[in-house]
């Protein structure tokens, strides 16, 4: 009789704490649902038309491979020019629009995009400098970059700084500099420069023209140290011999931007100049940085990372 009560009695129990399990599981449920609405962020632009891929585009950039292009590069960096190397390294993938970070597996809600990891790679006296931008532009080319970031590395520290495209421009940034420790603003859209070179490579000839408000590299700003911002500026774009340039004027020595590029598809990257006062205080002059074409190369990188792949560095005169 006792072992009967005592089978009831676990019967009971277990009763009791399927019950309370069950009871969680309603609870928590509509939790995390009204957490997952609450921040979801839809990009207001998302609704916009796409734009027709033409077969020459999608032959040349979904082969499987990435397109890889060296530069001779001379950075003017604390009142003087040095010599370096920089790369551009595009590439189409899909993206997820919401978190806004390279998709794992196909999804009809992904966006595709051509994305450019540019680096630039110097030195300043005794220590490095190694810069990283990353842009992820709609292939359709029907709305502003999803994302942009920057990180920079050298011996004094390193720092980050991303912009991420939603109902208005989210901008964070990490630095370890006191003044610039840890920020995170919005903007109010505008083009940015840094998806000029994305959207150069998909359709050159909707680049803005004539009087705009663009907010200038990620870059500028973190090596300038001021604040970002959207600036007015004069954008232009000429055409000789088979060659299309590119020219984005800030005026008043704030900042001259010129991009070289193949009038005809695929629109290659030729060469870059940047001018902008360099140094600090009185010491401060107006200097041109330089990027000039080495070598290019189409390939799966990310499928080369054995030590017998090392000779392609080579085919980048790297």
């Amino acid at each position: 009789m006792k072992k009967w009560l005592r089978f009831e009695l676990i019967i009971v129990l277990f009763a009791v704490l399927i019950s309370l399990f069950e009871s969680c599981k309603e609870q928590t449920a509509p939790e995390v649902e009204e957490l997952a609405i609450n921040t979801k962020v839809v990009n207001t632009e998302t609704s916009v038309s796409k734009n027709p891929l033409s077969q020459e585009f999608k032959k040349y950039w979904y082969a499987g491979n990435a397109e890889i292009t060296s530069y001779k590069l001379e950075q003017a960096r604390y009142g003087e020019v040095r010599e370096g190397t920089s790369v551009l390294i595009y590439v189409t993938e899909p993206f997820l629009p919401e978190i806004q970070v390279k998709a794992d597996r196909s999804n009809s809600d992904n966006i595709p995009v051509l994305k450019l990891n540019a680096t630039k790679n110097y030195l300043t006296g005794i220590y490095p400098y190694s810069i990283m931008s990353s842009t992820f532009y709609p292939v359709y080319d029907n709305q502003h970059a999803i994302k942009t970031s920057l990180s920079i590395q050298e011996w004094c520290g390193h720092v980050y700084s991303q912009l991420n495209n939603r109902e208005k421009f989210e901008f964070t940034s990490h630095s370890y500099f006191e003044g610039e420790a840890d920020k995170n603003l919005t903007l109010d859209k505008a083009f940015l420069e840094n998806e000029i070179w994305t959207k150069i490579r998909i359709n050159p000839e909707n680049l803005p023209i004539g009087e705009i408000q663009i907010v200038p590299s990620l870059e500028f700003f973190r090596v300038k140290h001021q604040e970002i911002q959207a600036l007015n500026a004069i954008a232009s774009l000429e055409t000789s011999n088979g060659t299309s340039t590119y020219t984005v004027d800030y005026g008043d020595g704030i900042r001259k931007v010129s991009i070289n590029f193949t009038s005809a598809f695929p629109y290659t990257i030729e060469s870059w100049s940047e001018e902008f006062k360099s140094g600090y205080g009185s010491n401060s002059k107006l200097m041109t940085s330089k990027g000039i074409k080495l070598k290019s190369l189409k390939t799966p990188y990310w499928r080369q990372n054995s030590n017998k792949d090392s000779f392609l560095r080579d085919s980048l005169g790297i």
